[in-house]
């Protein structure tokens, strides 16, 4: 039983599960977008454990993918694989279990959904290669994130509006935009090594520089969305809100001290996700009612 439970834990560090909050209140507002209001407690359901599903198979197999790499970095070396807490084929069968219940999934939502989940799966599971082939990976990790609003959407409504593209850019950009502040962290390892990254290639002063103009554009593309979705004052709102945040989590952090960096990507991007659900949510009900 300890055995067991110690697996557990180790697997839920390994996917950081409580890193959901990230992209689920922004799946919440696609299917919200989609319903004009409240899209019902069953297809809600099924959004989420997709969500987390896919979100599940991805870090896990990138955790599998990076296993090495991950061994050579003194700043990730204590990870389950590279630390032994975990071995490579449970990991695996991990990744297609998750990746599994994430198709059964879709399938009961509708024909779709079942139809994109191949494409859904190649997105967030590609992006573990993609430090090996482009300095830009940060963004296809914001993309692998940004599918989830647009999912969402499918999933209430059975059909795409091109309306959600703007939703899907805008967290595109907010999740590569922290990721290439993150990716700091690693500035001296990745060059050393050869992995590509942001940081990497322009240095940090140069990619706190994308960082900001990526976050900037956010603030636009949020603008946008209030426009086309007619969210009213609530939704401009939440768009200064959000646009204040991320100032702070600029200023918290720099070129020359990345020493709150957790604080800025943890905590200040959970609360960013959090803070425009609950906007886009109120601008909505306003709406119906």
């Amino acid at each position: 039983m300890a055995s067991w439970w110690k697996s557990t834990a180790a697997t839920l560090e390994m996917i950081k599960w409580e890193h959901s909050i990230f992209a689920l209140p922004f799946a919440l507002c696609g299917a919200m977008l989609a319903a004009d209001g409240w899209p019902g407690w069953s297809k809600l359901g099924w959004i989420v454990l997709c969500m987390v599903s896919a979100r599940s198979a991805a870090m896990a197999f990138n955790r599998l993918v990076d296993a090495e790499l991950d061994k050579a970095n003194p700043r990730t070396a204590m990870r389950a694989i590279p630390a032994g807490q975990l071995g490579a084929g449970f990991v695996a069968a991990f990744v297609v279990v998750a990746a599994a219940v994430f198709v059964f999934g879709t399938a009961m939502l509708n024909r779709l959904t079942l139809e994109l989940a191949p494409v859904a799966l190649i997105v967030v599971l590609g992006y573990s290669y993609m430090k090996r082939v482009t300095r830009w990976s940060h963004l296809v990790l914001g993309l692998a994130l940004g599918i989830a609003p647009s999912a969402a959407w499918i999933a209430v409504r059975g059909t795409y509006d091109r309306r959600m593209l703007v939703l899907t850019a805008l967290v595109m950009l907010w999740v590569g935009g922290f990721d290439v502040l993150y990716a700091c962290q690693d500035f001296e390892h990745d060059r050393k090594v050869g992995l590509n990254s942001i940081p990497a290639a322009f240095g940090m002063e140069g990619a706190f520089w994308i960082a900001r103009f990526m976050h900037s554009t956010v603030v636009v593309l949020a603008v946008w969305l209030d426009q086309l979705f007619r969210l009213g004052f609530v939704g401009y709102a939440g768009t200064m809100v959000v646009a204040g945040l991320l100032l702070y989590e600029h200023l918290i952090v720099s070129p020359r001290d990345i020493r709150r960096m957790n604080a800025a990507f943890f905590l200040l991007n959970g609360v960013i996700s959090v803070v425009f659900f609950l906007f886009v949510a109120g601008a909505i009900f306003r709406k119906a009612f």
